[in-house]
């Protein structure tokens, strides 16, 4: 993954744009990772595995529901907050 300042960034837009196309960049302001730029292509990819892991997770969950493996929702909801 390619690293570039804040301030790199916004001199160097057209070049970042460029460089979203091969890889990811990581955008860091004050030495912190603040954001990643990605290519429109590489973006779908992961909103299609995140909608493909939510999908398993539905089925699994009825899966057990159809079982009878049932919990209360402070317990399905503990690990998410």
């Amino acid at each position: 993954m390619i690293n570039m300042t804040s301030t790199e960034a916004k001199t160097h837009f057209g070049a970042l744009l460029d460089m979203a196309q091969r890889n990811p960049v990581t955008i860091e302001k004050k030495g912190r990772p603040v954001a990643v730029i990605l290519s429109d292509s590489e973006y779908k990819a992961y909103q299609q595995l995140k909608l493909h892991v939510l999908q398993n997770d539905l089925n699994a969950g009825i899966q057990q529901a159809d079982q009878g493996l049932l919990v209360d929702s402070d317990t399905a909801f503990n690990g998410l907050i």
